[in-house]
């Protein structure tokens, strides 16, 4: 029998969106609100610590940058599918979530003069990338919890890992979960909620993701009828380490590192010329796997080819001061020190620019419901983010959502009735239904087949035939699924279930990442078609939405919101 708890807001993932949204609520109601914090990990190693390069924010406008200039650059990056009144939003806010921290104590590297420093990132025309030395997104995480610390409205779920977002006659009622230290099944009753996941780059088998990022939010949010948005856009990060796949930032090149193949060459002269390194990732990205596919790479030991990080000629003391962590990742993963060599990287899986469909203050389409971070898609990055835009976007959401929880508490909302009948059938489901199970088919296999089939099908390049064939290999995994052995009956700390959890929604974000690609007939930002190459803005200047159905995902499309600039050539 489930243990039912309540709460006045229930907030989903305990990264940075989550984080900030919870301190918005906290400080703003005191001792008149009860917030659940639920975290499928420990509260503080949520993926957010793992953001390296910056937060992007416009600090410069008397030495030459200013809104317009972020909002234009934000726009051209996503190959401009993004929304143009949402980008004008983030770029409108970002600078006071970053004098916010600083007030917060976030200790910002610092120019000479004593100013915030802030370095080049792909795709901006100005230095906005702003920074704590190569491990930003660690300390604004432990700045927001330290600071709400300083309340004592919350309640910490950690290694709670949830099974179901319950909702009845279009508004939400509560969330089912598993405790893992304990094995009891929990039913949290709220008056709201922020859905603040993250993404599930774990589809892939090279990835920056942790682990523990396997999409979890998203396929709640779709099997509740919420649509997801531009799933099809998934961003390669140029510069993964071969073999790990570990984030090397792309604050190595906003520090002027090169990449070179294996004839030495800066070879981005012949892609973007006018950038170099500093283009937006969407182009790196297909310029290394062409110059990998043309054989100008080095051969790998294990059969994957890579190509070259050249920090060397930065020298030993900014390397030091300015990319601290990375030199600390390249000597212990690869044993090589970036002062004297290079290191070896290769594109890798490592954002998802779509997610739930929210408005413009991250509310979703069920009342009580809302969304921020990697997991939403209020339409800000569109086909391909700019770097540094992730971070600030979670902070920006996270706190207007915060403020719309707020107010929408203050409105006197309910707290709906959450029906025993919902409770117990996601409990037979998760305990009996698949715990209780003993059928032949191991689910770390099926998962390792379908991270070949992401990586082979779903890539920097795409064809009709090859999701064509990753549509099929879902379909095939998901009917061995129905067969699926959990192999530990216990309850506490059953890493087993949880693992056939995860794969279980893993296997419904394929399906809807797949199906999306497959119906987006064209080439824009991070969906590039060898079959179609060309950007068609006539045909398919819209988003993606992709809805749940018995049979699979169902597609729709819902226009781009062009308020400023018309799509013209996307150059660099």
């Amino acid at each position: 029998m489930a243990e039912c708890r309540t709460h006045d807001v229930l907030i989903l993932g305990t990264g940075l969106a989550g984080l900030r949204a919870a301190l918005e609520v906290a400080r703003s109601l005191g001792d008149r609100v009860d917030i659940g914090l639920v975290s499928k990990v420990q509260l503080m190693r949520a993926h957010s610590v793992c953001a390296e390069g910056g937060t992007a924010a416009v600090l410069r406008q008397d030495e030459g940058d200013n809104l317009d200039l972020h909002a234009w650059d934000t726009v051209k990056g996503s190959d401009f599918l993004a929304d143009q009144d949402v980008v004008y939003r983030f770029v409108e806010r970002s600078p006071a979530e970053i004098l916010q921290l600083e007030h917060w104590g976030v200790p910002w590297s610092r120019r000479d003069d004593g100013r915030i420093l802030q370095r080049d990132f792909g795709g901006h025309s100005f230095p906005r990338a702003t920074m704590a030395a190569d491990r930003t997104g660690f300390y604004e995480m432990q700045c927001l919890y330290d600071t709400l610390q300083k309340y004592r409205n919350f309640t910490r779920y950690d290694e709670v890992f949830v099974t179901a977002i319950l909702v009845a006659d279009g508004s939400f009622r509560g969330i089912t979960a598993i405790d893992m230290p304990s094995g009891q099944f929990l039913a949290l009753r709220a008056k709201a909620l922020l859905i603040a996941t993250g993404g599930a780059g774990t589809l892939y088998g090279f990835t920056t993701y942790s682990r523990s990022v396997s999409g979890d939010g998203l396929a709640m949010a779709y099997r509740i009828g919420l649509a997801l948005e531009d799933m099809e856009f998934i961003q390669f990060h140029p510069t993964g380490l071969e073999p790990s796949g570990i984030l090397i930032t792309e604050g190595c090149r906003g520090e002027g590192g090169y990449l070179r193949n294996a004839e030495g060459e800066r070879f981005m002269e012949r892609y973007a010329p006018g950038k170099m390194e500093l283009a937006p990732r969407d182009i790196i990205s297909r310029a290394m796997t062409r110059e990998i596919e043309a054989g100008r790479a080095f051969p790998s030991d294990n059969g994957l080819p890579y190509l070259n990080l050249d920090l060397t000629h930065l020298g030993a003391e900014r390397i030091h001061e300015r990319l601290p962590l990375i030199r600390e990742l390249s000597m212990k993963f690869v044993d090589i020190d970036p002062v004297k060599a290079p290191i070896p990287v290769r594109p890798v899986a490592h954002y998802s620019m779509g997610g739930i469909e929210t408005d413009l203050n991250g509310a979703t389409k069920v009342s009580g419901v809302w969304a921020a971070g990697e997991v939403a898609c209020v339409s800000l990055h569109g086909a391909n983010r700019l770097g540094t835009n992730s971070t600030a976007e979670c902070l920006v959401w996270g706190g207007i959502c915060g403020s719309e929880i707020v107010n929408f508490l203050n409105a006197g909302a309910p707290l709906e009735h959450l029906s025993d009948e919902l409770v117990a059938r996601e409990e037979q489901r998760v305990f009996t239904d698949l715990l209780e199970t003993r059928g032949t088919e191991n689910p770390y296999e099926i998962a390792h087949t379908l991270r070949f089939l992401m990586d082979e099908h779903m890539g920097v390049y795409r064809s009709r035939e090859g999701l064509l064939r990753a549509m099929q290999g879902v379909d095939e995994l998901r009917q061995r699924f129905g067969q699926v052995s959990v192999s530990d009956k216990g309850r506490v700390y059953n890493a087993n279930l949880v693992n056939v959890l995860e794969l279980d929604n893993q296997l419904t974000l394929a399906a809807v990442a797949i199906r999306s690609a497959l119906e987006r007939e064209e080439s824009r930002g991070a969906h590039a078609r060898t079959d179609f190459p060309e950007r068609d803005d006539e045909g398919w200047l819209k988003h993606t939405l992709a809805i749940h159905t018995p049979e699979g995902p169902s597609i729709d499309y819902k226009p781009v919101t062009v308020s400023h600039w018309q799509p013209v050539e996307r150059t660099y």
